[in-house]
């Protein structure tokens, strides 16, 4: 319909000009395929009535301006467009380098606290083995110190012993002297002389 409206304005300006030179008519056909480009890229609002002459040349000279209009909107809205995807795109690389970080920074953490907790580990069992080296070291000397001890009293008992025994026999030596020699006071009839100086004394 665009196209219909651009042929007939141009028909008509011929025959109101009355000038059929052969060279203008390459020119209308080059202009529909310029209005035919600047409506299939931008739409212009249907007219209501048939424009006339001069309207249709206005609108010819003036319909390459809104698009170039809407070319460097459309530009500029691409550039803020490029300009936000440019920032997003930046701001999730950060957001990746930070989370990148803290997980380099966890995992470095995490290795050196599990490191500490090995060496804590090793120290522990090392001081425990030697509290229990020390230890069976100690029971080892408690049983030797034990078993000299049970000797000496064994020694001591055996010592004991023997002197009961001595004395005893000793007794048994001083009873007997006592009854031989009471006997021979009594054969011959004489009296101990130690008893008469006890006695006497």
């Amino acid at each position: 319909m665009a196209e219909e409206e651009s042929k007939k304005v141009e028909t008509q300006t011929p025959a109101e000009t009355q000038a059929p030179p052969p060279a203008p008519a390459p020119e209308p056909a080059e202009a529909p395929k310029d209005v035919a480009e600047e409506k299939s890229v931008i739409p212009t609002p249907p007219a209501e009535e048939k424009p006339d002459e001069s309207k249709a040349v206005a609108v010819v000279e003036k319909a390459p301006e809104p698009a170039v209009e809407k070319s460097s909107e459309g530009s500029v809205n691409r550039d803020a467009v490029l300009a936000r995807v440019e920032t997003e795109k930046r701001i999730s690389l950060i957001k990746a380098w930070e989370e990148s970080e803290k997980s380099k920074a966890e995992n470095k953490a995490h290795k050196k606290l599990s490191s500490i907790c090995s060496w804590e580990n090793s120290q522990k069992a090392a001081v425990e083995a030697e509290l229990k080296k020390y230890e069976e070291q100690l029971e080892k000397k408690k049983a030797a110190y034990v078993e000299k001890m049970k000797n000496k009293i064994a020694l001591i008992h055996k010592a004991a012993e023997e002197k009961r025994a001595m004395i005893e026999a000793k007794r048994g030596e001083d009873l007997l002297k006592a009854e031989e020699t009471a006997a021979k006071y009594r054969a011959t009839g004489t009296a101990p002389k130690k008893l008469l100086d006890c006695f006497g004394g």
